[in-house]
């Protein structure tokens, strides 16, 4: 019974709040008063004899009433039009002594849509086994205050949520933020739930694949071997070309004198020749 009194209506939409009476159709709306009231002080609309009496400023050209069942219609539904709405129906059987035959309460609770969550992440680290990330989830628009949960892998996640707003009755904006430690690739949800009405965003997280692996320098031992096989290296090279070339100097020196040698032999010839003539004509 509880839960019939209840009314959810959007930002913007129309409502339609019961009374607890309904006239005969015998009767007529000139023998009741019916007074509409919100949080019992603030009067939003008063029927007395069939008139009109009262009316807040707040509803005026947003509210009426039904004449038979006394269903109170509001239209466009503001956040402010949020909470409880009192119904008291009072019998004009003599103006002196009214009686009561009606008074009951009925809640409107007022929604506005959140927006769709946006999900950013921020890589806070990077390392080649993992990568720490600050995930922010966040949404505005709505009312009345949200809840925030989120899924990592279909596991649940706990928030460190923040909410603002101007009041209690002003569209509420909200923040859930997150730090993660990413060693593979995972799917990460959002969602954002206010009076039943839930909005949801999904995002893969990606574990970056820049691993640098630094260099290590060699060491200093490693640094002198390498510097004194070079050392000798360079020895070696030198050393094989002086023998190199002493070694071809002296067989082109042999060569010469050969060939000078033979030169003086073919220069005595002719001499050695004419000698003989000459003794053999004596």
């Amino acid at each position: 019974a509880l839960e019939m009194k209840k009314f959810k209506r959007k930002l913007g939409e129309k409502v339609g709040l019961p009374c607890c009476h309904k006239i005969e159709s015998s009767d007529s709306l000139h023998n009741y008063r019916v007074y509409w009231q919100k949080n019992i002080r603030e009067v939003v609309l008063a029927y007395a004899e069939g008139k009109e009496i009262s009316k807040d400023k707040r509803y005026m050209n947003r509210t009426e009433m039904d004449d038979r069942n006394f269903t109170l219609w509001i239209s466009p539904v503001e956040i402010l039009d949020n909470g409880p709405y009192q119904c008291v129906v009072q019998h004009l059987k003599s103006s002196q002594n009214p009686s009561v035959v009606c008074d009951e309460t009925v809640t409107l609770l007022v929604t506005a849509d959140f927006s769709k969550p946006n999900i950013t992440a921020e890589v806070a680290n990077d390392s080649c086994e993992s990568t720490e990330m600050v995930v922010r989830c966040s949404s505005y628009g709505g009312f009345p205050k949200p809840e925030i949960s989120g899924t990592l892998n279909n596991e649940s996640v706990v928030w460190n949520v923040t909410w603002v707003s101007e009041s209690s009755l002003s569209p509420y904006s909200v923040t859930g933020k997150l730090h993660l430690n990413v060693t593979k690739d995972v799917s990460f949800t959002c969602s954002v739930e206010s009076n039943g009405f839930t909005k949801s965003t999904s995002l893969l997280l990606k574990k970056t694949n820049d691993c640098v692996v630094p260099t290590v320098p060699p060491s200093y031992n490693v640094i002198t071997a390498s510097s004194i096989i070079f050392i000798i290296f360079l020895l070696a090279i030198t050393l094989a070309a002086r023998y190199l070339s002493r070694h071809v100097c002296s067989r082109c020196s042999k060569s010469q004198d050969s060939v000078e040698e033979g030169v003086k032999e073919c220069t005595k010839a002719p001499v050695s020749s004419k000698v003989t003539s000459e003794t053999s004509s004596v």
